[in-house]
């Protein structure tokens, strides 16, 4: 600025604060028309303060070249009706703004700050005799109204000074403009609870970071993260995202109260309701905007799966994140890659495991799961084979636990599979419930699921005999069945076993009394039977909301049936106290038929070994009815087919036949 300017300046200045001096000595009306007159230039003269002051490098250059500065500034705050006007007044405060130094060189500038201060304390607070409250009074507005109308237009106007790009990029040597975003904030924090600085925080939020001089203040993050915690401070979408992205404490609070909703609740949601609140926390479409914030999301969810991996809760939670994640970004079209989100996770499973295909065959969705299934068999197996820590195996089951609806359309394809496809799909099956082998044995264990799976298949597709179609159920692949599922120290995850029984009984083509029968009895001797209810309902939800594939059942409305038969089935089951005393035991050589009832035990015992085979059924079933005259039916006519001659004895309802023996138990 050449010196002519200057001198220019000096001599208006001093003629306006000349003018100034003489408003302040008197409050007449004559002197009120003056000011009114010359608000139009003073608020030409105000905008080219605004400029030079903005031009300096420090207040301390200022306040030297313009010494009349201070004075026109504190005599117009103190001026009613030039704060009245709200252009005049928006120049003022600029012109305040751009004197306050964020970091006080000397006594000058801190003076000058603690002067500042005080003005804007009496632009805010007047007292009831102030010529601003009488002029006030005589316009019949309110101090409130006017505070607020004051401060309003004052949070606009810093609003579209925020939304200014940084000056300092163009002149290395001129004074940086963003000092003012850190004076703006320390103005803000006293103000943050206040509805009509929300929008001007937004801005501070959202403004992008291209100075290192535009950091927004520790005292200011702290002040909106407890305000909008408590719920004092009501912000829009974007800036909470903002918030979250300026504050990792702030971002790690909403975390936890997601897990508080979520997961240390006392009912278990369901999976609607789970989404629901995840989709409500904000969080995934935060995570789908900025990477960083979903890497600390992420990362706490890692570190929580390491401390509770045997709680299905939490291993939902993860999975439902993680699609909530991916469908935002999907609609949001981010540009940044998949594998900046996932950076320690395999990447050569990411995309085939992340994809869902929900319109691919079966036979499609099989080869896929083998694949994924041997992809992460040699995976392990290189890590165990060299001896590493782990880390990889970890992070390629995390991945696998984040993208679980994979393991339901396992679940699905083995209902009905042949036994040489079973392999890979309950290996994958293993892997999700039990990832290592020192800390989860989990080669032990695969052993014990593949037994497992193979009485389920034998129970399964056994054919429905003729002419009992809904009344036999074969009683030696249960009875293995219940022994491979009893509580011991190598037994598989409750959840997977569950999953297998009921996933069989709702797509497999066995008899609705087979399957309902076979889940009863494996809830019971695996564990609590709401499990098994958890791992139906879960199943329903899943087909309900598209996730759980096409299925391997043609018709959806019998698939819908039989689950809610088995929903049934199970809210009104009571297992007994003793499952041999309700005909569980078997016995290999002496095959027999069982009819249990109330209390009521009625078992038909055939030592002929061509009996089964004479009517096309295994040799081993239990028959469900509810009265002795039809077992008697049941089993004369099953002894008549096999062409077995009958001798009738009344002897305490015991019935004698040639090489068959029908005995009652009450």
């Amino acid at each position: 600025m050449s010196q002519s300017v200057v001198q220019v300046q000096q001599t208006e200045m001093q003629l306006w604060l000349d003018k100034v001096e003489a408003w302040g000595q008197s409050d007449s009306v004559d002197v009120q028309k003056d000011t009114c007159f010359h608000l139009s230039t003073l608020r030409d003269f105000l905008q080219r303060l605004v400029v030079n002051i903005n031009g300096m490098s420090s207040t301390t250059e200022t306040m030297k070249k313009m010494p009349y500065l201070g004075q026109i500034l504190g005599r117009l705050c103190w001026n009613p009706v030039v704060t009245a006007d709200d252009k005049s007044r928006a120049l003022i405060f600029q012109c305040l703004w751009g004197l306050y130094s964020e970091q006080p060189a000397n006594a000058l500038e801190r003076t000058a700050n603690k002067w500042m201060q005080n003005l804007l304390c009496q632009l805010t607070t007047e007292e009831d005799q102030s010529p601003s409250i009488v002029l006030l009074k005589h316009l019949n507005v309110s101090p409130t109204q006017y505070h607020l109308q004051v401060l309003r237009k004052v949070v606009a106007k810093l609003q579209e000074n925020i939304g200014k790009s940084c000056s300092s990029l163009g002149d290395i040597n001129e004074r940086c403009s963003c000092n003012r975003i850190v004076a703006t904030c320390e103005a803000c924090i006293p103000l943050v609870t206040c509805p009509e600085v929300a929008p001007l925080i937004g801005s501070l939020l959202q403004r992008p970071f291209v100075c290192p001089q535009a950091a927004l203040g520790c005292d200011f993050l702290d002040a909106l993260s407890s305000a909008y915690t408590s719920g004092c401070l009501s912000l829009e979408e974007r800036a909470v995202v903002a918030l979250w992205y300026h504050s990792l404490p702030n971002l790690e609070e909403a975390v936890l109260c997601l897990l508080e909703s979520t997961v240390l609740v006392d009912t278990p949601l369901s999976l609607q309701q789970l989404e629901q609140q995840i989709a409500q926390s904000l969080l995934p479409k935060a995570c789908a905007q900025h990477c960083s914030i979903f890497l600390v999301v992420n990362d706490i969810f890692r570190s929580l799966l390491k401390k509770q991996e045997d709680q299905p809760r939490i291993r939902d939670l993860i999975h439902s994140f993680t699609s909530c994640f991916y469908r935002e970004v999907t609609l949001s079209r981010a540009q940044t890659p998949l594998k900046a989100f996932f950076p320690q996770s395999p990447q050569n499973l990411l995309l085939p495991l992340l994809t869902h295909p929900p319109e691919a065959s079966g036979e499609a969705r099989r080869h896929h799961l083998n694949w994924l299934s041997g992809s992460l068999r040699g995976l392990t197996e290189e890590e165990e084979e060299a001896g590493g820590g782990g880390g990889v195996v970890f992070e390629a089951w995390f991945l696998l636990v984040q993208c679980s609806h994979w393991m339901q359309e396992a679940l699905q394809v083995l209902a009905n599979a042949e036994p040489r496809d079973c392999y890979p799909l309950l290996w994958l099956l293993t892997f999700y419930h039990h990832p290592t082998n020192r800390g989860h044995h989990r080669n032990q264990r695969l052993v014990c699921v593949q037994q497992v799976w193979d009485q389920l298949h034998l129970l399964f597709s056994a054919p429905t005999p003729h002419p009992l179609p809904r009344l036999l159920v074969p009683v030696e692949p249960l009875h293995d069945l219940l022994a491979l599922v009893s509580p011991s120290a190598r037994r598989p995850s409750p959840f997977l076993i569950l999953g297998l029984v009921v996933n069989c009984a709702v797509f497999s083509r066995q008899s609705q009394s087979v399957s309902t029968h076979a889940v009863r009895m494996v809830a019971a001797a695996s564990g609590p039977v709401s499990r098994a209810a958890h791992v139906l309902s879960q199943l329903e939800q899943r087909l309900d909301m598209g996730s759980g594939g096409s299925g391997t059942l043609s018709d959806p409305d019998t698939t819908s049936v039989r689950i809610r038969r088995l929903q049934n089935e199970l809210a009104t089951y009571t297992p007994p106290l003793d499952l041999t005393d309700a005909g569980h035991a078997y016995h290999p050589h002496s095959p027999r038929w069982d009819l249990t009832h109330a209390r009521t035990q009625w078992t038909l015992t055939h030592p002929v070994s061509g009996l089964g085979r004479a009517v096309g059924v295994p040799q081993t079933f239990r028959v469900v009815a509810t009265s002795a005259p039809p077992f008697c039916t049941i089993a004369c006519h099953l002894l008549v087919c096999c062409q077995q001659p009958w001798r009738k004895q009344r002897e305490r309802g015991t019935y004698d036949g040639t090489g068959a023996t029908c005995h009652t138990h009450l």
